[in-house]
C-alpha cells in the first residue's frame, strides 16, 4: 500500500479512493472565468483542480480564486521558485513542480520549508519529454528506468530537507513506456502515484491511450489518482476519467450502460436509444446498470444483470427490470419509459 497524503481535505493513497484531476485551460488570471471552469469541473465529479501559474499575476489571485471554490486547487510551477513560495503563501492545496528545474538547492529548500510548514504536499512530475540530458545520454534514449531514476533524484532532494509529502507522476506520450515507468516506479518506492498519458491527443485517441495506458495500470492495483490529459473541454477529461474508473471496477458511482451492437436482426433505431439513453444519464450520481439490448435474442434474458433495461423490437419495445418483462412500448416512448422506471427504482430505494 502506498502513503497517503492530504490534498485540501481529500485523501490520495494509502487505500483510498482513485481521485480525478483535472486542469483548468483559462487564463488563472482572469478570476471569474477560472472560477467558472473550477465549478463545471466539480459539478462534472472532478475531485482535484491544477492551475497553471506562470506568473506573478496568476499567482496572486489563488487566495481569492480559494474563497469562490470547494475543491482543493494545485499550482502547476515551472523554473521559477518564487511562484511556489507566493502560491504557498495564498493558501494553494498542493504544488506541482521538479525540483530540479527551479534552480540551486537553496531555492528547492525554500519552497520544501515554505511547503512543510504550511502541510502542503508536492507532486514531481516527470514528464518524457522533458527528461534531464543527463539521463538521456546514460541510457542511451527515453526509457522508463531514466524517468524513474530522474523521479528518484528529484525525492531525494526534496528529502534532504525533510520534506516527505510527496506524490509522484511519470507521464509520455507512449502508452507501453508510461505503463512500464509506472510499473518500476510502484516496484521501487511506496509514494503515491498519479497516473495519466501526457499529450494523449483529441478526445477520442486521447480518451482510447488514457484508458489503456491508466486502466491497464489501475488493474494492476497500480494508482492512486489519475487525469485523463485531451485536446478538449476540461469537463470532457473527468467524464472519461470515471468512465475509466468504471471500466477498472474502481467506481461504484453514477449509471453503467451495457449495449449490444448492432447486427441484422435489429429493426429499431439501437444506436440513437443508446445515445440518448448515456446522455440523459451522463449525470447521473447514483448507482445503477442500465442496459440498451436490440432485440430479443439480446433482450431481457442476456441482460437479466442489469438492474432496468430496454429490448427493441420492430418500431416497438420492452422495458424490463432485473430480467423481468414489464410492458411492451412505442419505440418513441422508449426512453421516457426507461426514466420512469429509473426514478421508480431510486424511489423504491430510498424507501428500503
Amino acid at each position: 500500500m502506498t502513503k497517503r497524503i492530504i490534498v485540501g481535505g481529500v485523501p490520495i493513497g494509502g487505500g483510498a479512493p482513485v481521485s480525478i484531476q483535472s486542469m483548468t485551460n483559462t487564463r488563472t488570471s482572469d478570476v471569474s472565468a477560472t472560477v467558472e471552469q473550477i465549478r463545471r469541473l466539480a459539478a462534472a465529479g472532478c475531485h482535484i483542480v491544477r492551475l497553471a501559474v506562470p506568473d506573478a499575476a496568476s499567482a496572486e489571485v489563488i487566495g481569492e480564486i480559494k474563497r469562490q471554490v470547494s475543491v482543493p486547487l494545485v499550482a502547476d510551477i515551472h523554473f521559477d521558485y518564487r511562484l511556489a513560495l507566493m502560491a504557498a503563501e495564498r493558501g494553494i492545496d498542493k504544488i506541482r513542480i521538479n525540483p530540479g528545474n527551479i534552480g540551486g538547492e537553496d531555492r528547492v529548500r525554500q519552497v520544501a520549508e515554505a511547503c512543510k510548514s504550511r502541510g502542503i504536499p508536492i507532486r514531481i512530475g516527470i514528464n518524457g519529454g522533458s527528461l534531464e540530458k543527463s539521463l538521456l545520454t546514460k541510457y542511451g534514449g527515453l526509457t522508463a528506468e531514466a524517468m524513474v531514476e530522474s523521479a528518484m533524484g528529484h525525492i531525494g532532494l526534496l528529502n534532504r530537507y525533510g520534506f516527505d509529502d510527496i506524490c509522484v507522476s511519470l507521464k509520455a506520450s507512449s502508452v507501453p513506456l508510461t505503463v512500464e515507468a509506472c510499473r518500476l516506479m510502484a516496484e521501487k518506492t511506496d509514494y503515491p502515484l498519479h497516473l495519466g498519458v501526457t499529450e494523449a491527443g483529441t478526445e477520442y485517441m486521447g480518451t482510447v491511450k488514457s484508458a489503456v495506458g491508466i486502466g491497464s495500470l489501475l488493474l494492476l492495483g497500480i494508482g492512486d489518482t489519475i487525469r485523463v490529459s485531451l485536446t478538449a473541454d476540461p469537463v470532457r477529461e473527468v467524464y472519461a476519467a470515471r468512465a475509466i474508473l468504471k471500466a477498472a471496477g474502481r467506481l461504484r458511482e453514477g449509471a453503467e450502460i451495457i449495449s449490444c451492437p448492432t447486427c441484422g436482426r435489429t429493426r429499431i433505431d439501437l444506436i440513437g436509444l443508446a445515445g440518448e439513453v448515456e446522455r440523459r444519464l451522463a449525470d447521473y450520481k447514483g448507482n445503477i446498470t442500465v442496459a440498451v439490448m436490440g432485440c430479443a435474442v439480446n433482450g431481457p434474458g442476456e441482460a437479466s444483470a442489469a438492474d432496468v433495461g430496454i429490448a427493441g423490437g420492430d418500431g416497438v419495445g420492452l422495458i424490463f427490470r432485473r430480467g423481468e418483462i414489464l410492458r411492451k412500448v412505442p419505440q418513441d416512448r422508449l426512453v421516457d419509459e426507461l426514466m420512469l422506471e429509473i426514478r421508480k427504482l431510486e424511489e423504491s430505494k430510498q424507501d428500503e
